[in-house]
């Protein structure tokens, strides 16, 4: 799915980006141009990176059997 039409930048193009090292909107940016025209798509970029980065609460929770 594109998440940027200016620069046509996927989905995937994003989430590869951020397992290559990107932390913030404008590291994508840089590397993808995502986000640096309009900028009507950095808020769901800032939504991928959260979403890659954060530890997943699932992983918090006490094991029981």
């Amino acid at each position: 799915m594109y998440v940027c039409m200016c620069f046509a930048v996927c989905d995937r193009q994003i989430r590869s980006c951020i397992g290559r090292g990107a932390r913030t909107v404008e590291e994508v940016g840089e590397a993808t141009e995502a986000g640096t025209g309009c900028g009507g798509c950095q808020d769901h970029i800032d939504t991928l990176l959260t979403a890659s980065l954060a530890p997943s609460e699932l992983s918090e929770l006490p094991a029981t059997a």
